[in-house]
């Protein structure tokens, strides 16, 4: 009974595929498919995606500021400092992150690595940090700064340190002090 119904499988997958049986035509020009009997007239949709990211470069979006005018604003700058009383929990070879994040959430806008920082440092984040490049830089954003002893920006150890600007700032901004002041899993 079991052989017979796998049998049956193959032939009715064999018998019920037309796919590739016509021979090969070296002219045949690439077109592309006829979509009308899937989708009627009226059913065309926008592809929807999060609120928060603008509609995909390349799929009937209009361009991003970045590609039409260059909006991109100017890099921020400042310093990142120690807290006078965390300065003996600076580990040797801790890789610093400089992170400029939307208020919204989402991914970091822009992010730079410092492997073995010296502090106070002098930090200049700007459009080629960004993570998304078709991102403008522009807007307010929230300065944050982890000085991570593994290196690795996906774990949080306990130990690590970790500081933000005190207030969001916009692209141009200068002066933006950040102060590593919290300890992580402290």
């Amino acid at each position: 009974m079991q052989r017979s119904l796998v049998i049956a499988f193959v032939l009715a997958g064999w018998l019920g595929c037309d796919r590739n049986v016509e021979p090969f035509d070296p002219n045949e020009q690439p077109a592309a498919p006829d979509l009308s009997r899937i989708f009627p007239a009226g059913a065309e949709q926008e592809e929807a995606g999060p609120p928060s990211l603008p509609p995909t470069p390349g799929r009937g979006a209009p361009p991003l500021a970045t590609e039409a005018s260059g909006a991109d604003g100017p890099p921020i700058r400042g310093t990142v400092s120690v807290a006078d009383e965390l300065a003996g929990r600076v580990p040797p070879g801790a890789v610093l992150f400089l992170i400029a994040r939307r208020g919204g959430g989402g991914p970091p806008l822009a992010v730079e690595r410092t492997p073995s920082p010296r502090f106070p440092l002098e930090f200049s984040l700007g459009p080629e940090d960004r993570m998304i490049q078709t991102l403008p830089f522009a807007g307010e954003v929230q300065i944050t700064a982890r000085l991570d002893a593994d290196g690795n920006a996906m774990s949080r150890q306990p130990g690590d340190l970790e500081g933000r600007a005190p207030t969001a700032v916009s692209p141009g901004a200068t002066g933006v002090a950040v102060v590593l002041d919290e300890v992580l899993g402290e």
